[in-house]
This record gives C-alpha cells, structure tokens and sequence, in this order.
C-alpha cells in the first residue's frame, strides 16, 4: 500500500477514535473492581472475576487481526471492525452497571472486553497502515496522546458527579452499583461510538496495491483451517526483535494489571479505612478514581512532549526511562496515608503509561512485514493479555495469603514488575 506523509490534524483524525475506545477501558479499569465488591466480591476474589478480559484478548485480537489483513470493503480494511466494534461495546456499556449479580457482570465483562478488542486491535494496524516508517513513532504517540484524554474524563466520571454536580453516590433501588458509576457507562457508551464514528467518516484508507493479486491470494488462504494453520505458523516465525520485546511487554502489563485490579481497593481500605458498604469506602473508590484520572491526565501531557521526543531520542531510549518511572511510580504507593500524596505517585506512572501505549508499537511496526500488520500486532497481544491471566489466576492466592488481604502491596507489586521490564528493554537488539 502507497503510504504518504500526513498532516498533524490528518493523523488527528485517524487516531480520534482511540479516545473513544479508551472511554470505555477506562471506565472499565477504574470501576469494575468496585462494581464486583458492590456485587458481594473479596478482594481476593477479584482477580479470577478479571480472568474474561484477558482470555477474550487472547482469543480475538490474533484472528481480527489476520481478518483484517484479508479484508477490502466499500468502507475499507479496518474501519468495518471499528465500527461493529464501537456499536457492541456501546451496547455492552449501557448493560454493565445494570448488572444483578457477579457472574452476569463477569459475563458483560467478556462482552464488553471482546467487543473493545475488535475495535482496538486494527487501530494499531491503521498506523502501519497509514504511515511511512519516520511518521509511525508519531502516530502511536498521537494515539497514546488521545487515549491519555479519553482516560482523564473516564476515570474521574463518578467524582465529578457526586464532588461537582452534588449528585447522589448511593445506590439507585434495586441495584447495588451507585447511580453516579451508571450514568458514567451510559455517557461513556455514547462517546465510545461517537469518537470511533468520527473517525470513520473522516478517514480513508489506502487500497491494495493490486486488488485482484489481493483477493487471489485471500481465496487461497481461505476458511478457518488455513485461518488457524497461518497462525501458528505465523508465532514459531515471528521477528526475533518481536520476541525479545514480547519479555518488556510480559512484565509491564503484569504491573499495570496489579494496578488496576487492587489501585481502587487498596485506596478505599488502605487509605480511606472503609468497608464496603460504608460512605467512607466509596469516598475511597471516588478518589481512587480521581488518582487514575490524574496519572492518564500526565499521560496526556506528557505525550506532546514524546512527540518531541520520538524525533531526538529512539523509542527503546525513551521507554526504558518511562517504565523506570513507572515503577517508582508504583512501588511509592504502599507508603502513601495522606490520599493527596497519592496524585504525586501517578506522575511516574501516568509517564510510564504514555510510552506503554506507543513506543513498543513503533519499535514492533518496523520490523513486521506490512501484509501481516494486523496480525503481528494480534499476536503481539499476546503478551498482554498472558501476564493478566497469570495475575487473575495467582494474584488472589498471593494477596490472600502471602499479603493478608493488604491490597496496597499488591500495587507495589507491579512496581517491582515494571522495573524488570525497563531492565529487560537493553536485551531488545532493534532500537528504532
């Protein structure tokens, strides 16, 4: 595909959708915890009741990734599963803080997840898509610029309700989850759709080169056994530099999972002193909520200067430094009592997040081959969503008994876990 040099406000608009995706991430991260205690949930119940959000990225990113590599339509190869993606999300959020009982919100919780996936997956194919090599540490900058913002107004949704409007936090009649938590999903519904609509309608994507050498080749690869066989064939052979990052990305989001599955609980008993059920628990949840709004509001900030910085400095450089952030970040939370303390903790991880979002993506985009976007970026998931299930599956145990229930080390926990990603970033041998 015939790849051109775009414009800021171009790159703008092929990376908008992003905020509405990370509207409803970061709903999901700063509410779900609580939503499943409100449910009846122990702490250490929490991680196995997250177990549906990585297992659903490990099962869809690869094959919409190798979908959408196949795929040309009258809207083009993405925008069709950012669109389905945006609407079933958009459903799923509206449906989430109805839920009833556990396993219903655990079910929605796969819905949601699988749905967000579709849409997410393809928008870090789109900048491979898009843009040359020099212009790609930019685009993934953009984006993790646009998710930054999305994250600032979700997280801090249901503060900003009881805080600023005077709204009630207490539960609305037959549910337990606050109305405050529910009109932030229906709102964050709304804006997931509207943002990816945006940019569908304002994008374009390039055809194949030659669309008959395309499709010949789609109907030679196609049905699921060939889906299936490509697959595996495609992880044995994946780049080396692929797999020596995949060791960075393993560590790091186990960190960032120890975050978001123990930050809001630790905050509302830790620091707060509350129970649940108690008004001094959901103060806790609220600025917990406000905490992951300040360190995605840094995140934001910070991308204009990764902006800057992707033209001095290379992405393995600037990644290594934020993930040191990160995990001072992190690790300094078991220390904090003072709940205003807490926002100076966010700065190193709202640093660390913004590189996260960006700079493995374009140290990665470099070294795959271009028809394979989609999918080497599925794939790449991998190392995602495998340390979330290694945390939702030993987590529990480990906090329980090791920790005694003190999800406050848990947290610090993912400090430790970032610092060895950093560590393992000078192994990486492609610096771009």
């Amino acid at each position: 595909m015939t790849q051109q040099r775009l414009s800021f406000w171009q790159i703008w608009n092929m990376s908008f959708g992003f905020l509405g995706i990370q509207f409803g991430w970061g709903l999901q991260m700063a509410n779900m915890s609580a939503i499943y205690q409100y449910l009846g949930a122990e702490e250490s119940e929490i991680p196995m009741l997250w177990l549906a959000a990585p297992i659903t990225g490990l099962i869809v990113q690869p094959i919409i990734g190798y979908y959408s590599d196949r795929t040309w339509t009258r809207l083009g190869r993405r925008r069709p599963y950012f669109l389905v993606g945006a609407i079933l999300a958009s459903l799923a959020l509206i449906a989430m803080p109805n839920s009833s009982t556990l396993w219903m919100a655990a079910g929605l919780l796969w819905i949601l997840d699988a749905s967000v996936n579709v849409s997410m997956e393809p928008f870090r194919a789109f900048v491979g898509d898009k843009l040359p090599e020099d212009q790609r540490k930019t685009g993934f900058a953009m984006q993790s610029l646009l998710i930054g913002l999305g994250a600032v107004a979700a997280s801090s949704l249901p503060w900003v309700f009881s805080n600023v409007f005077g709204m009630e936090a207490g539960s609305s009649e037959g549910s337990a989850i606050p109305q405050t938590v529910k009109i932030s999903f229906y709102i964050g519904s709304a804006i997931f759709f509207f943002a990816v609509l945006y940019t569908v309608l304002t994008t374009k994507e390039n055809p194949p080169e030659n669309i008959e050498a395309f499709e010949r080749e789609k109907a030679q690869s196609a049905g699921v056994g060939n889906m299936f066989a490509e697959i595996f064939s495609g992880i044995k052979s994946m780049p080396k530099a692929m797999r020596q990052l995949a060791v960075s990305q393993f560590f790091t989001w186990f960190g960032l999972f120890c975050l978001w599955l123990y930050f809001s609980p630790a905050v509302a008993t830790q620091v707060f002193g509350g129970k649940v059920g108690e008004a001094a628990y959901q103060e806790g949840i609220e600025w917990a909520g406000v905490c992951l709004s300040a360190y995605n509001f840094i995140a934001f900030l910070f991308s204009f200067a990764l902006i800057a910085l992707t033209k001095k400095f290379s992405a393995k450089a600037i990644h290594t430094v934020c993930l040191t952030c990160g995990a001072f970040g992190l690790a300094s939370t078991v220390l904090v009592s003072n709940p205003q303390i807490l926002i100076v903790s966010m700065v190193g991880v709202g640093i660390a997040w913004a590189s996260i979002l960006s700079m493995p993506y374009a140290m990665l985009s470099n070294v795959i081959p271009a028809k394979k976007m989609g999918f080497y970026m599925g794939v790449f998931n991998f190392f995602i969503v495998l340390p979330q299930i290694v945390a939702s599956l030993g987590l529990g145990f480990v906090v329980k008994h090791l920790f005694s229930n003190n999800a406050a080390i848990a947290v610090a926990l993912g400090g430790a876990s970032l610092a060895i990603a950093a560590i393992s970033l000078r192994f990486v041998e492609e610096d771009n």
